[in-house]
């Protein structure tokens, strides 16, 4: 059975607060896909997370840098936004997967920009427009992302 949580997030308290919750389940070699039309929220998302691990700077999109480093507690987060991509090959170009590995954590923004090349998800977090508010579905993908999701699902919230 595929462990899936999914949450109405009435504001951007809402997704911070989700944010945190999904840091307490990072570790070292996970691969998050953040899925979302633009303005969904998986900034948002991605910015209670860091919140939640001790990060106190500055978190916006990588939409123009691609990539933003993050060492925080005890992870090395790399937030990646492939939204500009015209081609997937601008993935293996940009040399990005020597950053993706057991030792960092990967939260990526339009995953679907480098298709068959950058590695897949062990979890997926979608986010969708719900009334005023949005709708997260987390969903564990892989073995690994499945124990992820269950802790999730064991937290608060």
């Amino acid at each position: 059975m595929v462990a899936t949580l999914a949450v109405h997030l009435a504001d951007e308290a809402a997704t911070l607060a989700l944010g945190a919750r999904l840091a307490r389940v990072l570790e070292p070699g996970l691969v998050v896909h953040l899925v979302g039309d633009l303005g969904a929220g998986k900034t948002t998302l991605v910015r209670g997370a860091l919140r939640a691990l001790g990060h106190e700077g500055k978190v916006k999109s990588p939409t123009y840098t691609l990539v933003e480093l993050y060492k925080v507690s005890r992870l090395d987060l790399y937030h990646f936004d492939f939204y500009r991509f015209k081609d997937p090959s601008e993935w293996e170009e940009a040399g990005f997967r020597e950053l993706f590995g057991e030792a960092a954590v990967c939260l990526v923004e339009w995953p679907e920009k480098a298709r068959g090349l950058a590695p897949g998800p062990d979890v997926r977090v979608t986010l969708a427009l719900e009334g005023s508010g949005r709708r997260a579905t987390v969903e564990g993908v892989t073995d690994r992302g499945e124990r992820c999701v269950a802790r999730l699902r064991e937290g608060p919230g």
